[in-house]
């Protein structure tokens, strides 16, 4: 059994089929000076079908799972345009006399290694983009066919070195049972369009298999835990069968609470909202029963495209969302920018420390003009729902005066336009630092709102970075530290009066549940997948429970003391459904 990277949750279990890498025979020979204006006709000429497939692919990709996943080929095209990409093939042409498809594999592998190089993630992943482009810009200048699928209708898990969006899009995903590839993060372009499509997806195989996979080898993968079994006991096919089975049949029977109000047994309501970043996963929060949206995450309106979005692209996504959610509240957040988050058009300074860094609400103060056409585009939005506005990264009262300026400028702006708004639209902000947590009494003066967001706020409370193999099981959600911190704000939202709610992963941990309850916490935003289990959990507990649960919880001393209290509370919880009582 192999442990790999889950990066799109299900179980597949079937035959594999092994997609070969691009290999290319690129011609040798040089071409001569007279031949220079021919040979650059066929690079643009090149350049010129790739884009007209690109943007076929977007518009299929669009009309089957939604213009945000497909605007992932926004930043394919942004490539073919970019001058430092193209110069880099013209100089070669120019000064070696080499022919196109030569100096577009030269220049793809000079980005991909530089890329490669840098300790970023984020670029990692950019160099697979810049192998996309470059491999289709190749296969026209040489006339070849596309790397081929199974023509058969028998479904098969895909195994392939990396994976493209490109030949993810072709993929017929009722034909695919799971994608495996050797390489690739579950923040890359295809882990996030595999999510989309929902095929299940295992990656960062290489360098753990005792030998390659081979097509028609029968391999089982959970993309919820990364495991991957290739030529698996009868035994072990009969157990993922089974687990595969009851995956389904438990989501199933979670769907039945999907309208069903999430009230402890002792009356105590929590609102489940939705974390969201774009219109088709509100549907699917929506679906799970999501009761309005805690946190729109608006920086991928931003990302993989060409140009920042304008306001009237802007106000239209808001509007829509507004308008599905028909009179719930939706918090949108400010531009997030920076840290893991980069933008193709947009170079940002090169940090030692990004995540401390020039990012969140720091560009936007620096930018205010870039962010007073989000304000604009939200304060519209706010005259077609109950639309509030969140800042990120918040660490001081100046920084939200100073963000609050920017929007009475916005509102005084559209007023000035005849252009309607709602005037009371309210600004709250994220509490993600120690600083915030340490002033939140003083903050909590300042805003409408509260929205702990616990990622951050464990990173660097615990000055953990949980994306680092060596310390990652340092980031404790449980430390007692954290714990305190949680009472803080908490106590301090409480003491002025305004409402206060958690997003980040340990929301959706449903043994986390009693903390929220018992710290008085009123909403939790989850992804879509997490709502219904923490709604199901909340219906068999009674707040009092909680209560005491917590207060046993502050007189621990290690994280694992207070996980412990958390997992026991729940597991006597399976044994005793409706009689869930902590135990003494």
């Amino acid at each position: 059994m192999i442990q790999a990277l889950g990066a799109s949750q299900g179980i597949a279990i079937g035959k594999a089929f092994v997609l070969p890498h691009w290999e290319w025979e690129l011609p040798e020979q040089k071409i001569d000076v007279a031949d220079l204006a021919k040979e650059f006709d066929r690079l643009y000429e090149g350049i010129r079908r790739s884009k007209t497939e690109i943007n076929r692919m977007r518009t299929e990709l669009d009309e089957v799972v939604g213009s945000e996943e497909a605007s992932i080929f926004d930043a394919h095209l942004a490539i073919l345009e970019d001058p430092v990409f193209m110069n880099e093939i013209q100089g070669i042409i120019q000064r070696q006399y080499k022919v196109a498809e030569v100096a577009v594999k030269e220049a793809i592998d000079h980005f991909v290694t530089m890329f490669d190089l840098l300790d970023d993630e984020y670029m990692k992943e950019r160099a697979l983009d810049i192998k996309d482009v470059g491999n289709r810009l190749l296969k026209h200048l040489l006339g070849a066919p596309d790397i081929a699928l199974p023509e058969d209708t028998q479904p098969f898990v895909l195994v392939v070195r990396e994976l493209s969006p490109s030949q993810l899009v072709h993929l017929k995903p009722e034909l695919v049972l799971g994608i495996v590839t050797m390489v690739g993060s579950p923040t890359s372009h295809s882990a996030i369009m595999a999510r989309a499509f929902g095929i299940p997806m295992v990656m960062g195989v290489e360098g753990k298999l005792e030998q390659p996979i081979g097509t028609g080898d029968l391999i089982i993968i959970d993309g919820g835990t990364g495991m991957l079994q290739v030529d698996p006991t009868s035994d072990m096919v009969s157990r993922y069968t089974e687990l595969r089975k009851r995956q389904i049949a438990d989501r199933e029977q979670l769907l039945t609470l999907a309208q069903v109000p999430a009230v402890t047994q002792d009356g105590v309501s929590l609102t489940l909202a939705a974390n969201i970043s774009s219109l088709k996963e509100l549907e699917a929060a929506l679906s799970n029963g999501a009761v309005g949206v805690g946190l729109f995450r608006t920086e991928f309106l931003y990302m993989d495209r060409v140009r920042f979005p304008s306001e009237e692209e802007q106000f239209e996504v808001y509007r829509a969302v507004a308008q599905k959610l028909k009179g719930e509240t939706l918090i949108i957040r400010t531009l997030d920018i920076g840290g893991d988050k980069q933008l193709d058009y947009h170079e940002l300074p090169e940090e030692e420390n990004p995540f401390l860094g020039f990012r969140a609400i720091r560009f936007s103060l620096e930018r205010k003009d870039l962010f007073k056409t989000q304000l604009r585009a939200i304060l519209r939005a706010s005259h077609f729902g109950d639309v509030q506005i969140m800042y990120p990264l918040i660490t001081s009262v100046d920084e939200v005066r100073e963000a609050n300026e920017v929007l009475e400028e916005a509102k005084s702006e559209l007023a000035q336009e005849g252009i309607s708004f709602r005037q009371d639209t309210k600004a709250g902000i994220m509490i993600e630092v120690p600083a915030a947590v340490a002033i939140a009494d003083l903050l909590a003066e300042e805003v409408a709102f509260f929205s702990i967001g616990t990622n951050d706020l464990i990173q660097f409370t615990l000055a953990v970075d949980r994306m680092n193999e060596q310390i990652s099981h340092m980031y404790e959600p449980y430390h007692p530290a954290i714990l305190r911190m949680l009472r803080t704000v908490a106590n301090s939202a409480k003491s002025r009066g305004i409402p206060v709610s958690v997003c980040g992963e340990i929301a959706g941990d449903v043994n986390a549940l009693p903390i929220w309850i018992g710290l008085g916490i009123e909403e939790l935003s989850l992804s879509a997948q997490a709502i219904l289990p923490v709604k199901q959990s909340m219906l068999r507990t009674r707040a009092s429970d909680c209560r005491k649960l917590l207060e046993d919880m502050f007189r621990c001393k290690t994280a694992g003391e207070v996980r412990a209290l958390a997992t026991q509370f729940y597991a006597e919880a399976a044994l005793s459904p409706g009689n869930v009582q902590p135990r003494k």
